[in-house]
């Protein structure tokens, strides 16, 4: 897609209704219930019923099909649905996909969704179980064997050479843990409301994959996050201000995999994200400088630092003292690491609700905010404003 056309997209749609489940450690439900109730606050947020959706969005690592969803959320007819690949890479592009479907005409009303037992059921932190045949499960095979088995540990690889190639230590990293948990504690809707941390705090924390402390590593949840889209006319209709879709992106890097890119030139950056945020200024007109709120995914503390850095909020190696001196407002909901590991959907809602001005944490003047989804992975990232 050419850059001219990326600018078509900017401004076309909005999100309008954003609902969630409760988050957890044991939902005591099905995931697909778990959608619906979703997919129906989200609803009952926009102002709208099931019959006005005909486009849903989710993900791959998902068992709540769209047309399961759909039947048990009473919506009927679908002119669109679709499902993007890569975990909590895929969250904004859920969006973006809703993005495109409603800008061309093929869907007037996309709800994007995810939900999972993630804490009771299938637990992702507990690594590589079983996984079926495939070019992306070989690859794998260059790994597994040498005891890099979880999420944890193919993070820690990066993290340990970004420590090593800017002369840090571990402590760098406490600065984004001690920054979400400050917010997730003002949040009653967090896991960790009224539980802030410090700097001491973390230091303390076990180890879990040196140079990973506990309190480095996200959390594990149930629950189900839903997002509706549909375009900026008819959004100025509906109960709540638009945050208005100024920009969306995938990204990938080259020698890309699922979080086992070792053999790159640099382990110490992302360059998918690199990828994602050139698209993200180029095709928006805005710089670092634009952003008012950033909602940075943090299933790793590491990668919050290698993000600030990749879309120019600091230099290489600064943003670790960019964050302890408090240069941008960040995850105002509590992140992944204090709110809920919703693979960065919850994520998007709170950059909806600081465009809306309706957080618990609001940045007095937050009209554009930053999202990203999951690095390490191919993934995406949005710019949202407020319309006009």
């Amino acid at each position: 897609m050419s850059v001219r056309a990326r600018d078509r997209l900017g401004g076309k749609a909005a999100v309008v209704g954003i609902g969630a489940t409760e988050f957890s450690k044991d939902s005591g439900r099905s995931e697909l219930r778990l959608a619906v109730e979703a997919v129906g606050a989200a609803l009952d947020d926009a102002g709208l019923a099931p019959g006005d959706v005909d486009g849903m969005v989710t993900f791959t690592m998902d068992t709540n099909p769209e047309i399961t969803v759909a039947q048990a959320a009473g919506i009927g007819e679908l002119s669109f649905f679709s499902r993007v690949h890569y975990g909590g890479g895929a969250a904004c592009a859920t969006v973006q996909q809703a993005v495109l479907a409603v800008a061309s005409g093929v869907a007037e009303v996309v709800v994007c969704y995810r939900a999972f037992n993630e804490r009771s059921g299938r637990r992702f932190g507990s690594g590589v179980q079983h996984r079926e045949p495939s070019a992306e499960g070989a690859a794998l095979g260059w790994s597994l064997p040498f005891g890099l088995l979880t999420p944890a540990s193919w993070v820690a690889m990066a993290a340990q050479r970004y420590l090593h190639a800017y002369g840090l230590t571990p402590d760098a990293f406490g600065h984004v843990a001690v920054t979400d948990r400050k917010y997730a504690a003002t949040n009653p809707a967090a896991y960790f409301y009224g539980k802030p941390i410090t700097l001491a705090d973390h230091a303390e924390s076990r180890w879990i994959v040196e140079p990973l402390r506990l309190l480095d590593c996200c959390q594990e949840t149930d629950g189900g996050q839903a997002i509706v889209v549909t375009s900026v006319d008819r959004a100025r209709d509906l109960p709540h201000p638009p945050a208005v879709i100024t920009a969306a992106a995938q990204g990938a890097g080259r020698a890309q995999e699922q979080m086992t890119s070792f053999y790159r030139d640099d382990l110490s950056g992302l360059p998918e994200m690199s990828v994602v945020a050139r698209q993200l200024w180029r095709s928006s007109g805005l710089a670092p400088s634009d952003i008012d709120v950033g909602i940075l995914y943090d299933h790793f503390t590491p990668f919050v630092l290698m993000q600030l850095e990749e879309f120019g909020f600091c230099g290489p190696g600064e943003a670790a003292g960019f964050v302890a001196e408090e240069r941008l407002p960040l995850n105002t909901h509590g992140g992944q690491l204090g709110e809920a590991y919703l693979h960065g959907m919850n994520g998007i809602a709170e950059a909806v609700r600081q465009v809306r001005g309706t957080s618990v944490n609001q940045i007095p003047g937050a009209a554009r905010t930053l999202v990203t989804a999951g690095t390490g992975v191919p993934t995406s990232g949005l710019i949202l404003g407020s319309d006009g």
